[in-house]
C-alpha cells in the first residue's frame, strides 16, 4: 500500500502529532496549558513547538517581561492545512485496512491441527 497523500512525516510522530491537534482546537493556546495538556516536560515541548515553527507550521508569541513572560502558540494556515491533510490521510489509511464488503471473510478451517 503507497502512502496517501497529505501524509506528513513532520507531524506524524507521536508527539508532535498531539500538540498540532490540540492547537487546532483552539485560536491560541499558552505553553504551560499545551505542556501540562500534553504531560510533557518544558524542554520536550520546546523541542516539538521549535521544529514545527521552523516549518512554517507555528507561529509563537513571547508577551510581557521578567517573571510574567508569557509563551503563547497556535497553528498558522500552512500547518492548519498540513494537520487536515495528515489526519485524511491516517483515515485513508485505516480505512483501507478495514474490512469492506468487495472483501471476502477469512475462513477458519476446524480441520487443519488435526
Amino acid at each position: 500500500m503507497s502512502t496517501p497523500s497529505g501524509f506528513d512525516e513532520l507531524i506524524h510522530p507521536s508527539t508532535r502529532l498531539s500538540v498540532v491537534a490540540l492547537l487546532a482546537a483552539t485560536e491560541w493556546a499558552d505553553f504551560p496549558f499545551i505542556r501540562d495538556s500534553l504531560s510533557l516536560s518544558d524542554s520536550a515541548l520546546s523541542k516539538q513547538l521549535h521544529t514545527l515553527e521552523e516549518a512554517a507550521y507555528l507561529e509563537i508569541r513571547k508577551e510581557g517581561g521578567g517573571r510574567k513572560r508569557r509563551t503563547k502558540v497556535r497553528l498558522t494556515a500552512r500547518g492548519r492545512t498540513a494537520f487536515e491533510g495528515h489526519v485524511a490521510a491516517l483515515r485513508a489509511i485505516v480505512e483501507g485496512a478495514g474490512p469492506t464488503a468487495t472483501r471476502p471473510a477469512p475462513q477458519h478451517h476446524a480441520e487443519a491441527g488435526r
